[in-house]
């Protein structure tokens, strides 16, 4: 667990990352970025072959973007502009890749492009009521579990009444919403160690593999195939070094 004086972006270029705060997981596929503020308690993890990349974020900068954990698609542009500063030349004193004018520029594009994108659907927010924590650790331990909600409260005492209450209150959605993003949090692990559809699909908990694809899509953007492909593309192309650029 960690945290910064500054905000900062982190990018999987490969690979799945997951940012966890105090708030929930951040989910980030290829091709994502994971916004965190300053002064937020986190850590990163890593599933299958990722290669992360971080930028950190001067005030001036951190204020033009949400003051929340957050997740976005990167663009063509913001995705170069991430590699670019991130690249192996940056912790070359001898021969810097850019000035610190050019990765001032760079950097206010790359928050431009952010400005302009869509926050992702890829948090999952951290229940604090003890009810809800309860039924969160059960599904995180088994996200194939199929029990209602109302089984679910039955195991931990509380109504289907109160649970989903507690779920509009706390967390922003519905039961079954939380649970969707969860088992797709899931999917995305197991798709970066190499499964294939439709034994993700059945491991996370759907009926079938055509209720996953069609689950997986309304999220991530792409079929789970698609999403494989990508990402192996992805990983063959970007710059093969995980450094971190802390650019003010």
């Amino acid at each position: 667990m960690q945290s910064h004086a500054r905000g900062h972006l982190v990018y999987a270029a490969g690979g799945v990352l997951t940012v966890h705060t105090e708030r929930g997981t951040s989910i980030v596929p290829a091709n994502r970025a994971a916004w965190t503020p300053a002064g937020f308690t986190h850590y990163h993890r890593a599933h299958g072959d990722t290669d992360m990349r971080i930028v950190f974020l001067a005030p001036s900068l951190a204020r033009l973007i949400p003051d929340h954990p957050a997740v976005f698609l990167a663009s063509g542009l913001a995705r170069e502009v991430l590699l670019a500063l991130t690249g192996p030349r940056n912790y070359d004193d001898a021969a810097p890749a850019y000035s610190r004018s050019a990765r001032a520029r760079l950097l206010r594009v790359l928050v431009d492009e952010l400005r302009e994108a869509h926050e992702q659907p890829l948090h999952l927010p951290e229940p604090r009521d003890d009810r809800l924590q309860a039924i969160a650790r059960k599904l995180y331990e088994t996200p194939a579990d199929n029990a209602t909600l109302s089984e679910l409260g039955k195991t931990i005492g509380a109504s289907t009444r109160t649970l989903s209450r507690l779920f509009r209150s706390e967390l922003g959605m519905t039961f079954y919403e939380w649970r969707t993003q969860l088992r797709v949090y899931h999917a995305l692990v197991l798709l970066a160690d190499g499964h294939d559809t439709t034994r993700t699909a059945y491991a996370c908990g759907w009926a079938n593999p055509s209720s996953f694809i069609s689950a997986f899509t309304n999220i991530i953007g792409t079929t789970p195939g698609r999403y494989r492909t990508s990402r192996q593309t992805t990983a063959h192309t970007s710059q093969p070094p995980t450094v971190v650029q802390p650019s003010g």
